[in-house]
């Protein structure tokens, strides 16, 4: 049975462009890596700010969103997070994301496709590495990084890599099928 690997969509803003990006991806991912690929797109499970009563350790949800987004989380065996640079961090749509759940993120590896102006969302991956490793996740070192991403849109807002994206992440699947095949032991 083939890895399941989840590439989140981290943007909830009208007018995003994460949805191209993390298509690009997506279909990327499944055409380079032995991993059975889904798109999750954070917007449509409209999480409010952290509403549970109960620990995310827990594992106690009263709410439909939180059941439904604890099974998309639980379900996968490695993410991807697609996500923009926010005033030099990842959105807030991710961080609350992350808070929801709890044992679920546990011994999965994680890689970012950040993308944003000239730094291409370098320091919200840099962040956001900080912050997965205490949900018990392995960040992978390898990245992908799209500096000025609008510029690789075409006319209908599809998505164009080149050759200095695709060699990334193709390191970073490679790299996560190792840590997914060995982590997938401890669970």
């Amino acid at each position: 049975m083939a890895l399941k690997l989840n590439v989140v969509i981290c943007s909830t803003r009208p007018g995003r462009i994460g949805p191209s990006v993390a298509n690009w991806f997506h279909e990327f991912a499944s055409n380079n890596s032995g991993f059975e690929c889904e798109l999750v797109d954070l917007a449509d499970f409209d999480l409010p700010v952290y509403n549970e009563a109960s620990h995310p350790r827990s594992g106690i949800y009263e709410h439909a969103h939180t059941k439904s987004w604890s099974e998309s989380v639980n379900s996968a065996d490695a993410y991807v997070f697609v996500m923009p640079e926010y005033n030099y961090c990842p959105p807030p749509a991710f961080v609350n994301a992350l808070n929801y759940v709890y044992t679920e993120w546990n011994y999965k590896p994680c890689g970012f496709v950040s993308y944003g102006g000239a730094a291409g969302g370098i320091r919200a991956a840099t962040l956001a590495r900080q912050l997965v490793t205490t949900l018990k996740m392995m960040p992978m070192v390898e990245g992908v990084m799209v500096p000025m991403a609008w510029n690789h849109l075409d006319d209908d807002k599809v998505f164009h890599s080149n050759e200095l994206i695709d060699p990334s992440a193709t390191a970073m699947l490679t790299e996560m099928e190792k840590w997914a095949t060995a982590l997938k032991t401890m669970r």
